[in-house]
């Protein structure tokens, strides 16, 4: 498939990374030469210097024979008008926008992408994917990742293991053992700063951090197994009341769970937008790593603390003066990856990428067939696809045990019908079951190829 992506910044360099790598014809165009010219040296992806508006810069990348354009430019009007003429002058089938401004986002535009006048396919909003993405980490406070699969029936649990885990130094397959009605698979461990797919001989040490692939009804279950304790979150802080931290209290004012929260916002103006939205939450006008203004919040008394501002060193600085005043749970947005491997040093819980939620949301739109989802984890080290089985797959009629996938792939999850079931090497795989697969990025095109989700690609 040709996919041009417009946009080389850390997004659309992601993304790139990712369809490159599945043998995808990619041309990349951004106006900074720099950028286009780190990817072309980096990556297997033709590139063009220019505005991505430009008609003869778009003609320049291929698009009268493109299957999809992908505008991910900084500017929201760049990335309409790129696909306005990619449907217009090249009709290019598929059109995928990244848009942060609310003002595009609101119910009052909502028909505007599907009419001609600005024929855009899919829109693609950062702010409330990081929303989302928080509100997640919220409802998981023992995961420092989590992520929901096949109707929430599954989700993914990223899991730290301390030394009070009383499963470390245990093979994987004598868990199966000890808790044989368990429905949780551990897809993945990080150790050392290395991903992998565990095989059943291996064990589980001090420092690990697991992914877990859990049914639903067994979460509170396997968090005690891993010796985390299932939290409730009843009073949170959010710092920062810009577009996501506001999207995240209006969530949890309006969710079942009657939680109580404060928000600090130190521009005046915001924080007084952000009084008039809400109703319940109490917005504090100040600065987020004030430890005055964080004592007034009740951090001290709160189960977490979101830090969502718009400066990473703001986030962090505030997540650890409110973890150093007791908050149990502290979570902070980070734009730039290579402040990651800081979470744990500083005592930070979890963050959040929003470079990660961005690149997943944008796979979900763009996989071959029958994928209802993907979800990107580290930095593109592996993917997480929840796919149907179609009847032209190699696996179908086929027992998991018998199948032959890579050595970096694990099935995490399977639903017959509406049952999720436990997996087994027994559990027979047929036409119409939803799986869920757990991949290295390495190993994604031979997922692909045994779900046979390369035949259609929207």
């Amino acid at each position: 498939m040709k996919v041009i992506i417009c946009g080389a910044g850390q997004v659309g360099w992601q993304i790139a990374k990712h369809l490159s790598g599945e043998r995808n014809d990619v041309t990349v165009v951004d106006s900074n030469p720099e950028l286009v010219r780190r990817a072309t040296d980096t990556l297997d992806v033709q590139g063009v210097a220019g505005f991505a508006s430009y008609p003869d810069i778009l003609d320049k990348a291929g698009a009268r024979d493109a299957d999809m354009v992908i505008a991910a430019t900084h500017s929201d009007e760049v990335n309409m008008v790129t696909c306005q003429v990619a449907h217009s002058v090249f009709e290019v089938p598929r059109k995928i926008a990244r848009l942060r401004a609310q003002s595009y986002l609101t119910a009052i535009y909502s028909d505007l992408y599907r009419r001609d006048h600005l024929p855009i396919d899919v829109v693609i909003s950062p702010e409330r994917e990081v929303a989302d993405a928080a509100l997640q980490r919220l409802a998981a406070p023992a995961a420092f990742d989590t992520e929901t699969f096949l109707d929430g029936g599954a989700q993914l649990l990223g899991l730290s293991l301390d030394e009070d885990c009383p499963v470390v130094n245990t093979p994987l397959r004598q868990l199966s053992d000890l808790f044989s009605t368990l429905r949780a698979v551990v897809v993945g461990v990080r150790r050392d700063g290395t991903l992998f797919a565990p095989e059943p001989r291996d064990q589980l040490f001090v420092g690990d951090s697991c992914y877990v692939m859990v049914h639903s009804d067994d979460i509170p279950r396997t968090l005690e197994i891993f010796g985390k304790s299932a939290r409730k979150q009843e009073r949170v802080v959010i710092v920062g009341g810009g577009n996501v931290g506001l999207s995240v209290a209006r969530e949890l004012e309006a969710g079942e769970r009657r939680v109580r929260a404060k928000m600090i916002e130190r521009n005046r103006k915001c924080a007084e937008h952000a009084a008039e939205e809400l109703e319940r939450t109490i917005v504090l006008h100040g600065d987020g790593m004030d430890a005055a203004l964080l004592s007034e919040a009740g951090v001290d008394r709160a189960d977490a603390a979101l830090c969502v501002t718009d400066d990473d060193k703001v986030n962090m600085l505030a997540a650890v003066r409110a973890k150093a005043a007791g908050c149990p749970m502290v979570i902070a947005l980070i734009n730039d990856p290579t402040l990651a491997a800081l979470m744990d040093p500083l005592g930070i819980d979890a963050y959040i990428n929003p470079r990660a939620t961005t690149v997943s949301s944008i796979l979900r739109h763009i996989r071959h067939g029958r994928v209802q989802a993907v979800y990107s984890i580290g930095d593109a080290e592996a993917e997480v696809i929840e796919a149907e089985v179609m009847s032209t797959s190699p696996i179908a009629g086929s027992k998991l045990r018998d199948i032959d996938f890579p050595e970096g792939v694990l099935v995490g999850s399977l639903r017959k019908g509406d049952k999720v079931l436990r997996i087994t090497g027994d559990l027979q795989v047929d036409e119409g079951d939803q799986i869920v697969i757990f991949a290295l990025s390495k190993d994604v095109a031979e997922v692909e190829r045994l779900l046979q989700v390369s035949i259609d690609f929207f």
